[in-house]
């Protein structure tokens, strides 16, 4: 791939990915597969003011490893120093900027039941730390080509073209090609269109349904309101993009409101391994039954890692009719995945998906019915057929989602 679209690229995340203040810290964390970008993106963060950019490298195979051989009381173990860097972070608030590049199938064979309970022991222990920082701070996902990842994807291709063709991909639904700025600047207007129409509607449920199962009612709050694109930080003009890419107008809805089934739309690949063809029973707002015919163990595990994650903390609206789902490529990663197809999440509600949230304290707006939770995870129920039939506060049934597209 060209250096100069490349930098294009980096100069997107740092300016309206992460929009680096002058004089702010900022974080990278990546895995160590594109080295040359990283250095590429510290630079644009410094050239748009950066007092202070740190890399923090990540590898799938060692944390196999630690997973391997630490007992389970050192694997879930939060050193002093870790407590001592969060509370840096809370006061500090650096923007934090996302890099992805993991194999799909990186953490295959680990054991995936003794991962997930040191990982939710440690998140536990990190969780009021995160929510101190809450909306006070940038941030934001992006994604560059490793190696395996790109195989997994043209498994017929050599390495080398493999990469090359990710890297098309990505910043093709980046929209990073051309004027990568100007394009969001207008991507953002347009999602901002129709999250203010949404808002305008004042929805109390939300109704899917799809041929292949999918008969599911989600109740909204009050306060709830859709958000999409940039958002801004709490009592402030600075605007970021959390996700680069991103097609999606979405909510928090009312944990306690939730009846029917769901079907998973495509794959969920989770801490470096695949759930496949799973689906989710409701009742009351929780999800009573979870099975998968590859990674139900997973999949249950996650479930049970608070009393939260049985519940929901988001609904997404992505059209079918996306450039992600137009690409023709199944990523095995969430971040594109997502935006590929509606996507509903169990887990972590985002408070300031709730009207006004500025006025609210955190504790007051999880007794609204925002969900509280250590872990956020999204999962595709979009098809070509989904059908989203919108209740209003006044009774009204208004059609916002027709053969898997807007209807409006």
């Amino acid at each position: 791939m060209k250096k100069t679209v490349l930098r294009e690229y980096a100069k997107l995340l740092a300016i309206k990915g992460i929009n680096v203040q002058k004089g702010q810290e900022v974080i990278v964390t990546s895995e160590l597969d594109q080295p040359e970008f990283v250095k590429m993106v510290v630079e644009e963060c410094y050239k748009a003011g950066a007092g202070k950019v740190s890399v923090e490298w990540t590898y799938q195979p060692l944390r196999k490893l630690d997973v391997r051989y630490q007992k389970e009381k050192v694997l879930s173990k939060v050193e002093d120093w870790e407590i001592e860097k969060i509370k840096h972070r809370v006061k500090t608030l650096p923007a934090m900027l996302y890099l992805e590049s993991e194999d799909p199938d990186g953490l295959r064979g680990v054991n995936q039941k003794k991962m997930s309970k040191c990982l939710g022991i440690r998140r536990g222990v990190f969780k009021p730390y995160r929510d101190e920082m809450d909306n006070k701070y940038q941030w934001c996902i992006a994604a560059v080509p490793g190696k395996a990842w790109a195989k997994k994807l043209f498994p017929e291709d050599r390495a080398s073209v493999a990469v090359e063709k990710l890297w098309e991909a990505i910043l093709s639904t980046a929209r990073a090609q051309g004027d990568p700025i100007k394009n969001w600047e207008e991507h953002n207007a347009d999602l901002k269109k129709r999250y203010e129409y949404l808002n305008s509607l004042e929805i109390s449920e939300l109704h899917y349904t799809s041929k292949n199962g999918t008969d599911l009612t989600v109740g909204l709050l009050p306060q709830s309101r859709f958000m999409g694109g940039s958002d801004l930080l709490l009592n402030s003009d600075i605007e970021y993009n959390a996700n680069i890419p991103s097609e999606e107008v979405f909510t928090a809805p009312d944990r306690n409101r939730a009846e029917g089934i769901v079907y998973a739309s495509m794959p969920l690949s989770y801490q470096g391994s695949l759930i496949e063809d799973f689906y989710f029973v409701l009742k009351d707002g929780k999800i009573v039954e979870a099975h998968a015919k590859k990674g139900e163990e997973l999949l249950n595990s996650i479930l049970d890692t608070d009393e939260g994650a049985r519940y929901l903390g988001e609904c997404a609206l992505v059209p079918y009719d996306s450039p992600i789902r137009n690409s023709g490529i199944l990523f095995y990663n969430t971040l594109f995945d997502e935006n590929a197809a509606c996507h509903i999440a169990f887990g972590e509600g985002y408070s300031s998906c709730v009207k006004d949230y500025e006025k609210y304290t955190l504790d007051e707006i999880r007794e609204m019915g925002v969900n509280n939770s250590i872990v956020h995870v999204d999962f595709m129920i979009g098809t070509e057929d989904l059908s989203i039939t919108a209740k209003t506060a006044k009774g009204e049934e208004i059609q916002i989602f027709e053969n898997g597209n807007w209807a409006f």
